[in-house]
């Protein structure tokens, strides 16, 4: 087994990690609720499908254990995103800002720089580029599950520490963003992260093709 077959074979998905998914998932549809038509978001906005971002490794294993699933079920919709993923590595590869071998991101200070800039304006392999629909929805990063909705920034306080969609709560005032607010369990996450062996972080790509490299 390569070095990079062996680094992406991945483990089992940590099983709080449904109750993770679920809390998630029900503080989204109570923001979603409080916002009306000031949240926007819908199938087919796909402005938050474009940019490298860094995933951790429950996000990874998430996204593994779909891809798995599709692979069964779905066959050739998985191997439609496996080669949207190839392609995006190919393309993006030589200005991986990690280790491309293994898929993981590097941690130096110049490192990190660099992954700013990086591959900003590449769809998400996971994207249909014909219907604008998430293949993996269902098992996306977290940082997808809770884009749109206002959440706290970096654990500030006031309604200026809320960010949201720049396309969402046009016309909306402090007050009313600050009313849909949606709680995120950071807390819960790193429990069920700690559960599992880290490899660092990576992006979308790689973890897509985890246990499907030949």
């Amino acid at each position: 087994m390569s070095k990079r077959s062996a680094m992406l074979g991945g483990m089992d998905l940590p099983a709080r990690d449904r109750e993770l998914v679920q809390i998630v998932d029900a503080a989204l549809a109570e923001a979603a609720r409080q916002a009306g038509e000031w949240l926007v978001c819908r199938m087919g906005c796909t402005q938050c499908c474009y940019g490298a971002f860094a995933i951790n490794e429950l996000d990874a294993l998430r996204l593994q254990t779909g891809m798995d699933t599709l692979r069964i079920a779905e066959p050739a919709l998985a191997a439609a995103i496996e080669l949207r993923a190839r392609a995006w590595i190919a393309e993006h590869g030589a200005d991986f800002p990690g280790d491309v071998q293994v898929g993981v991101l590097g941690t130096s200070d110049a490192e990190r720089e660099r992954f700013e800039g990086y591959a900003n304006e590449a769809a998400c392999p996971a994207l249909d580029p014909e219907t604008g629909r998430c293949d993996v929805y269902t098992w996306r990063p977290m940082t997808c599950r809770v884009f749109g909705p206002p959440v706290r920034m970096d654990a500030g306080v006031g309604s200026a520490a809320l960010g949201h969609c720049e396309l969402c709560f046009h016309g909306a005032s402090e007050a009313g963003v600050a009313e849909c607010e949606m709680t995120v369990p950071h807390e819960i996450e790193a429990e069920v992260l700690a559960e599992i062996e880290g490899k660092g972080e990576t992006v979308v790509a790689f973890a897509l093709l985890r246990n499907g490299i030949a």
